[in-house]
């Protein structure tokens, strides 16, 4: 029996040709088959993943921007309601503006002669909370203490302003009376959402 050899060496020209064309067709579709189309699954699968990356990425990176805006937005909103707060309390805190009123008087060189708190007066948004004040001083004294009271944080309202002829003091000073009802405001309580009745 002839060995593969042999018969090879015993092949003509164009078979010794025909021989290797197809050896090397084997060869290359067992590459192909094996190795390029392993690589290029590979190649395939890893773009596929870096694209999947690349959009978490950019979700991620919007997100934090979302983040970010809603973090400064909430900050502005505490600043802005701390801000409210002051000018519109939740409580009626009637010491602290009797105290600032008597502060502004003082700086302002007034007399204050009658401090009278008022009742709360209830309304749909806010409630009211008058105090009648009697003061003595000069005229640009009482422009000072006008002006003072509407530079502190809470919203303060001068209502039912009446002033008495001047009056001369021995030592030549003119002064007059006012009256006045300083208003201040709160907000309401918070009502607490009325359970539903059971059946």
């Amino acid at each position: 029996m002839a060995s593969l050899e042999d018969t090879i060496i015993g092949m003509p020209g164009w078979g010794k040709a025909l021989a290797l064309v197809g050896l090397l067709a084997l060869l290359g579709g067992g590459y192909y088959t094996l190795i390029h189309s392993s690589i290029s699954s590979d190649l395939s699968a890893s773009a596929k993943r870096q694209k999947q990356l690349q959009d978490q990425i950019r979700d991620a990176e919007r997100r934090e921007k979302q983040y970010l805006e809603l973090t400064q937005e909430l900050a502005n909103r505490e600043v802005a309601d701390r801000q409210n707060r002051r000018i519109l309390p939740e409580n009626a805190e009637i010491a602290a503006f009797l105290q600032d009123l008597n502060r502004v008087a003082e700086l302002s060189g007034l007399t204050i002669r009658l401090v009278e708190p008022r009742p709360e007066l209830r309304q749909e948004l806010y409630s009211k909370i008058p105090v009648v004040l009697a003061l003595t001083g000069r005229f640009h004294q009482m422009g000072k203490f006008f002006y003072n009271v509407s530079k502190l944080d809470r919203a303060i309202s001068m209502e039912n302003i009446r002033m008495t002829q001047p009056k001369l003091l021995p030592s030549g000073e003119l002064t007059i009376d006012v009256d006045v009802r300083a208003t201040t405001y709160r907000r309401p309580p918070a009502t607490p959402p009325k359970k539903k009745k059971r059946k």
